[in-house]
């Protein structure tokens, strides 16, 4: 693991060991345990790692023996001992055990065919001096980051967007052309970012740069593929032998590896087959969970009661309520772009809290997407069934309800009359069109932000619409939301977050289960937690999604908070961009009563980012 930059042109840079290295320690916190460097007249290439794999063997850059190409690499491949063993059959010779050589023997020998036929987690570059091109790419999921940019005959690259800052060819400047995006997503979908001129690899791309020029690529789609012959019995024994071999792949390290551990069902499963390994020097594993003061809004104590039952032993990190604002800029800054997702918060100092007695920690992400296991997956099973009343039927009942008072239904009705696409929650997650608009300083004219995630939706059109939107979160939700804050709240702390729900063997078998065993009626993860129930206590199988709870609701009704913030949305800062007294107003509206802090959280953690990137640098 570790974090990577380069760029090109090397030769028409002055000092281009001094940027290299300079650009490498913005990230140092991805790799604090070792540094490296290449430079030629056409690239230079900076490398910070955190060793977990081969710790004599795996410095980088890594050069190929013959100097033809050399590679820098994020992440880990957990099928490379596979892939040597073919490699060494082919003639390849080896001077390390480390994963990276295997991928630099593996671009020699299979070019760009190499990211299909990997299992992992990873973003990498290999120098191509041969035929003097650059070629990059990104795992499957996107759990890895990789950003680029290209501004005349300069094009940098690296695993995040504040190792730019340092090149002299490096213009920082906001896109605002992004805002209402944030604005109703919390985050940026698609290639663009939050830094004109940055974009982002997505998963499952290749690319080259040759002559001045990028080509972008797919190399591995994600897709469907139902199959209708197996019970309920069959598919969780399926997810459960899959599973199993995925934990045991992604446990490889030369590093004691613990777990994450909350009182849900996907990191239960997690802790529990990792229970049945010992750790380094024989060991238990060691778990770890977040809570608060509070305990209302803390699953601490449901935490501990599992890894008891599971005999394994549980630290937890207990939350004071002024953290949730004290290291607000700190992370804002790692996260690179504005996220107002308030989970983020805890997940640093949980993952602060293990990287004291771990380097590696696994983790539950990727289940409620693969398997079905969010609420909007049981509301779009019955607005599918609803559905099958004619469409001008429906459309009349949606506009009557809309022209009543509230009533209960309300929204089911106008919901119904809509397209999967149309009513995607998390393209209206936090501001909609309408509120976005008025917050935004200039009244722009903004567009239905479910536009954005339509094009996603038109790949499964003919699927039904849990199905629909199970495949958008895939590639929405938990690409820009929940692996974005798992990588960079862990290597924040310099750990490594390993998510086993998201391998390509679990995948690909999560792709196969019908939706009657995915999220029907009242029950989410249908199947997985089938598969849970022959692993784990029936309680923590069937335990309801709760989301990651925080309290942040009522601490902006409190005076101190409450104060901060009006400051924020007092100053010059937020004059900028957004109307101060709509701003003031929301507040003013939450304090009273109402339900605002999401709203309120999103301008905030904006104003915190703006200040880090725009202000303090």
């Amino acid at each position: 693991m570790c974090g990577f930059v380069g760029f090109s042109n090397a030769g028409g840079i002055d000092n281009a060991s001094g940027i290299i290295k300079s650009m490498a320690d913005t990230i140092i916190h991805r790799g604090p345990d070792d540094e490296g460097y290449y430079i030629d007249g056409d690239i230079a290439l900076g490398f910070r790692r955190l060793s977990i794999i081969d710790l004599a063997g795996g410095a980088q850059p890594m050069v190929s023996d013959d100097g033809d190409t050399v590679l820098v690499f994020n992440g880990e491949i957990y099928n490379y001992r596979d892939i040597r063993a073919d490699l060494i059959a082919a003639g390849h010779v080896f001077r390390t055990d480390s994963d990276s050589e295997v991928l630099l023997h593996g671009y020699e020998e299979y070019g760009s065919e190499l990211p299909g036929l990997l299992r992992g987690m990873f973003a990498f570059v290999i120098w191509d001096k041969k035929n003097r091109q650059i070629f990059g790419c990104r795992d499957i999921f996107g759990i890895k980051p990789f950003y680029y940019y290209l501004r005349g005959n300069t094009f940098l690259f690296g695993s995040e967007i504040k190792s730019f800052l340092p090149h002299p060819d490096f213009v920082k400047e906001l896109n605002t052309e992004m805002l209402p995006e944030y604005l109703t997503y919390e985050y940026t979908v698609g290639d663009k970012t939050m830094f004109r001129g940055v974009n982002r690899l997505g998963g499952g791309q290749y690319f080259i740069f040759k002559d001045g020029e990028l080509s972008v690529n797919r190399y591995y789609e994600i897709h469907y593929d139902i199959q209708d012959g197996k019970n309920l019995g069959e598919w969780a024994d399926e997810i459960n032998r899959v599973f199993s071999d995925s934990v045991e792949a992604h446990r490889i390290a030369d590093v004691e590896v613990g777990c994450f551990l909350s009182s849900g069902v996907d990191s239960s499963m997690v802790a529990k087959e990792v229970s049945s390994h010992a750790g380094i020097g024989g060991k238990p594993v060691k778990t770890f969970s977040v809570g608060y003061e509070r305990e209302t809004v803390s699953e601490l104590n449901d935490a501990a009661v599992f890894a008891d039952a599971i005999g394994l032993p549980n630290i937890p990190t207990v939350m004071k309520d002024g953290q949730f604002f004290d290291r607000l800029g700190d992370i804002q800054y790692f996260l690179d772009e504005p996220l107002s997702n308030p989970s983020e918060i805890p997940l640093f100092f949980l993952a602060e809290t293990a990287s004291k007695y771990v380097k590696v920690v696994l983790s539950g992400e990727g289940a409620d997407e693969l398997f079905g296991g969010y609420p909007i997956y049981l509301t779009e099973w019955h607005l599918g069934r609803y559905s099958r009343l004619p469409r001008r039927i429906r459309r009349g009942l949606a506009s009557a309800a809309k022209k009543l008072p509230s009533f209960k239904g309300k929204h089911f009705l106008i919901a119904g009359a809509k397209q999967p696409w149309e009513r995607y929650v998390r393209a209206n997650y936090v501001f909609d069109s309408e509120s976005a608009k008025k917050v935004l300083k200039d009244h722009p004219d903004i567009p239905d932000p479910a536009l954005l995630s339509k094009p996603v939706f038109d790949k499964v059109a003919s699927l039904d619409a849990p199905s629909q939107t199970q495949y958008a979160d895939i590639h929405i939700w938990m690409a820009y939301d929940i692996l974005v804050k798992a990588d960079r709240m862990s290597m924040a702390n310099s750990l490594e977050l390993r998510v086993p729900f998201l391998d390509r063997e679990v995948l690909e078998t999560a792709m196969r289960i019908p939706s009657r065993f995915r999220a029907v009626g009242s029950t989410t993860k249908t199947a997985l937690r089938a598969a849970a129930a022959k692993n784990i206590p029936e309680r923590s199988a069937k335990m309801v999604k709760r989301g990651f709870p925080v309290p942040l609701d009522e601490l902006l009704r409190r005076d101190e908070y409450y104060s901060l913030v009006r400051s924020a949305f007092e100053s010059e800062t937020a004059g900028l961009f957004f109307d101060r007294e709509y701003l003031l107003s929301m507040l003013e509206e939450h304090r009273a009563g109402g339900h605002r802090m999401r709203r309120i959280w999103l301008i905030y953690s904006f104003l915190a980012w703006y200040n880090e990137f725009f202000v303090k640098r």
